[in-house]
């Protein structure tokens, strides 16, 4: 079983991409910080400087590839062994995703006590036990975490989806209609009561763009003509990229209420449509996407406090030209991360990757894009 190897060409480039949008959203929302107009890009319609679209579409294109490789994964282990090892799955995602949180964790709160930031105690309890979205609904984020909330989603996901891939024999019933009863909430809150608690809640945890992937992958696992044949079409590849483009260009102009959902279709088209390779509109199977995808943990782990630390080092640069400012900012914060990233992968994720190794039921290729991620 474990020579069977799986190997998903091309996702990790989609990781890297969502990964770096993330970042740059962030750089933008801390330009000020560098002495530089964080409105560069414009601004939403809450005042906040534009930046923040492409970061939360970054993280619904990470949703939809957590969602689709998860299932994708139980469902081979279930075809293969007959039944689905609860347990090593939660070991892997520990060993995955535990130390380097809780690492980035613990140096946040001591940077942030040294430097006599405020710290909202009553939050810490949330961040430890896995649950940081809460504290981001309600606006009790700590210094350097506010993007921790997305991994308390996903982790908060995986803590029922396996057993629903385990015990429901024909789960896309149940993945439909558990995705649109959330949609049609979401929406009616949104029209009858606009930002409502509950509406926020569901924007933010976004379990139904999660069973978009989820969707995704028991349609390709069944090999569904009708989706490939979608997913290959030229057009539609190139009317999904256009949306990733406007997206970046802050360009990508729909209701809010069904903007998430649309992304999250548009990526899982590019998902199978590079899985597929056969009218790829753009290669992402390269060396450099693969690895930049796969230290995107890192990337996305690592870089708040990147950012802060380098708007000390610009204090000191007597740069007078705002342009060439915004390009050292810009591309130092961005090489800064990715090589700290790299190095946390290499001399701290890695261990832990090495022993996750252990508890792999289904085995995919490394130089892929990895199932147990």
């Amino acid at each position: 079983m474990r020579n069977s190897v799986i190997y998903f060409p091309g996702l990790n480039g989609l990781r890297a991409i969502s990964a770096l949008a993330v970042v740059v959203s962030h750089i933008t929302l801390a330009l000020g910080q560098f002495g530089l107009d964080p409105f560069i890009f414009g601004s939403l319609n809450d005042g906040t400087p534009r930046g923040i679209s492409l970061a939360g579409y970054g993280v619904t294109i990470f949703f939809v590839l957590s969602g689709f490789l998860i299932t994708y994964l139980l469902l081979i282990e279930h075809e293969r062994l007959g039944r689905i090892n609860v347990r090593k799955f939660y070991i892997r995602r520990i060993l995955r995703i535990w130390p380097l949180y809780y690492l980035f964790l613990l140096i946040s709160l001591l940077t942030a006590w040294s430097l006599g930031l405020h710290v909202d105690t009553s939050s810490i309890f949330w961040y430890i036990f896995y649950a940081p979205n809460i504290p981001f609904v309600i606006g009790a984020t700590l210094p350097f975490l506010a993007h921790y909330w997305s991994l308390g989603v996903e982790e908060q996901f995986y803590l029922f989806w396996p057993w629903v891939i385990k015990k429901i024999k024909t789960p896309l019933p149940y993945i439909l209609g558990f995705a649109f009863v959330l949609f049609s909430i979401k929406s009616y809150l949104h029209f009858k009561v606009p930002n409502s608690l509950v509406e926020s809640i569901i924007n933010v945890t976004r379990f139904h763009v999660m069973m978009v992937g989820a969707f995704g992958a028991i349609l390709y696992k069944n090999n569904s003509s009708l989706l490939i044949k979608i997913a290959n079409h030229r057009l539609i590849q190139a009317v999904s990229w256009l949306a990733i483009l406007l997206t970046i260009l802050n360009r990508f102009n729909v209701p809010s209420f069904v903007s998430n959902e649309i992304i999250a279709a548009v990526a899982l088209v590019l998902i199978i449509g590079q899985i597929n390779e056969t009218n790829r509109l753009i290669n992402l199977e390269t060396n450099y996407f693969n690895y930049l995808g796969k230290i995107s943990y890192g990337i996305y782990v690592l870089h708040p406090i990147i950012i802060f630390g380098f708007s000390y080092v610009v204090r000191f640069l007597d740069i007078e030209s705002p342009l060439a400012k915004y390009l050292i900012v810009y591309t130092s914060v961005l090489l800064l991360t990715i090589l700290v990233a790299h190095l946390s992968y290499r001399y701290f994720e890695r261990y832990f990757l090495n022993l996750k190794d252990g508890f792999v039921v289904v085995e995919s290729s490394r130089s892929g894009f990895s199932l147990s991620k």
